[in-house]
């Protein structure tokens, strides 16, 4: 019996030794397992559906669900400006018809506020704004701001509306998805993706017009004008606006306010019933490469200030002619689109952080913002002259003519003046003495230099 038991023990002890080495020396060297959970399946990976993207996809569900009920309609009539007779009647001539325009819009409060673009209004007698649920309002013109190309419409209804929440544009980054909602050629609650494509794209060549678009590649036709920019979270980050094509189509270049300016001039056009505009006090253009070798200068990205303003805050700061803005508060500033695009959503009085760099010194000051001094005569819109253009022209006074768009006289914007009605115009002040009077003459400085008197009659 004892023989029997004494070489099974030894057989057992054997078998047991072997399973253990073969376990844990063996297959665990061949096939190196050390964590099954995190190293056979890793978090990338999909059991039943194999390699994944360690990207989650981007779901356009949800943002398209909050949007597409916020974004409306938006049908503009104006009236025909060819003139129709009694002459006409009497021949059987045909009425002509009134313009129709349409675009989109966006509800931005649940009580009917609608933020559209300028030019999808311009001129209308009426403004009509139909719903995703197909219910037409009478619209409200409250304000608009033609340097934005942004206008204000109010709807009245007795429900809450659905609207879209701001979100921040500053945060947006080149890449992101985007969603386009609107309607274009009269397709109503129409939804196209992208992604970023690039930010405070200014499309004026002379780079001297205030412009900060976001530039997207989501899909933007006739139609869409004043409709939504959306991110990935239902968030209105800009208001389209324009497209860039040879054709009049999308052929991949779109462009939208962005939401932080717009947000600002509905915000400003509500409290104040007009825009109010933050300034700098300085003057000048963004950098490249030609311009900087042209001004001898090392740098080619930034704004360079070419002139400052007297009274305003750039000047008490002590920032002066020669500086280069390459940051305000936490924006990078590489050019002129960068600079105003921020400053296009503060207001006078904000202070702002200002880094520049004079003769390779990187410097910093606090500026506060002043508000536009102008006065509006008769469509004219007049601003005072700094001490340093007046000296360049050799006059001891005068005021700048900074928009002519309403105007019916023949004056070209940026025409410096010294008298209207033969009384002399020392700053913006003095127009207030003839703002009742028609304007019989003006005398103005040429690009020479000369003073001509311009009669009108």
């Amino acid at each position: 019996m004892k023989t029997i038991i004494k070489p099974f023990l030894i057989a057992s002890a054997s078998a047991i030794l072997t399973s253990i080495i073969f376990t844990n020396y063996v297959i665990k060297e061949k096939y190196n397992i050390q964590n099954p959970i995190s190293n056979i399946i890793p978090s990338t990976y999909s059991y039943n559906a194999g390699l994944q993207s360690a990207t989650p996809p981007t779901d356009f569900i949800e943002a398209a669900s909050k949007s597409i009920n916020a974004v409306v309609h938006v049908k503009n009539t104006s009236s025909s400006s060819v003139n129709y007779s009694a002459l006409d009647f009497f021949f059987n001539r045909q009425i002509p018809d009134n313009k129709i325009g349409t675009g989109s819009g966006v509800i931005v409060s649940p009580d009917g506020y609608i933020i559209t673009n300028n030019h999808v209004i311009e001129g209308a007698s009426k403004i009509e704004v139909t719903t995703n649920d197909n219910k037409v309002f009478k619209a409200t013109l409250i304000g608009t701001d033609q340097s934005t190309d942004i206008a204000v419409l109010k709807i009245t209804t007795e429900k809450k509306l659905p609207y879209l929440f701001f979100g921040n544009s500053e945060n947006t980054q080149i890449g992101e998805w985007v969603l386009a909602v609107g309607n274009p050629f009269n397709l109503t609650s129409t939804v196209t993706a992208g992604i970023i494509s690039a930010k405070s794209r200014d499309l004026n060549e002379n780079d001297r017009q205030s412009q900060s678009f976001i530039q997207t590649d989501a899909a933007v036709n006739m139609g869409n004008s004043g409709g939504a920019l959306v991110n990935t979270r239902g968030e209105l980050i800009g208001i389209n606006t324009a497209i860039t094509s040879m054709s009049g189509g999308f052929v991949g270049y779109s462009f939208a306010v962005p939401s932080n300016i717009a947000r600002k001039i509905f915000e400003d056009i509500l409290e104040f019933g007009n825009v109010q505009k933050g300034l700098l006090g300085v003057s000048g253009r963004g950098l490249n490469d030609k311009y900087s070798k042209y001004l001898n200068i090392s740098e080619t990205e930034g704004f360079y200030v070419a002139d400052i303003e007297e009274g305003m805050g750039a000047k008490r700061a002590g920032i002066k002619k020669g500086d280069i803005i390459i940051q305000v508060d936490n924006s990078s500033i590489k050019s002129f689109s960068d600079l105003t695009g921020y400053l296009g959503s503060k207001r006078p009085n904000e202070i702002v952080k200002v880094i520049y760099i004079r003769n390779g010194k990187k410097m910093s000051v606090d500026v506060k913002l002043e508000k536009l001094q102008i006065v509006e005569i008769q469509g004219l819109t007049f601003k005072n002259i700094s001490n340093s253009e007046l000296s360049k022209l050799n006059i001891e006074y005068g005021v700048r003519v900074i928009n002519t768009e309403e105007s019916i006289y023949p004056i070209e914007k940026g025409t410096m003046v010294i008298k209207i009605n033969r009384i002399p115009v020392k700053d913006i002040a003095d127009l207030k003495q003839i703002e009742s009077e028609l304007i019989k003459s003006m005398t103005i400085i040429s690009d020479t230099g000369e003073r001509e008197r311009i009669l009108f009659r």
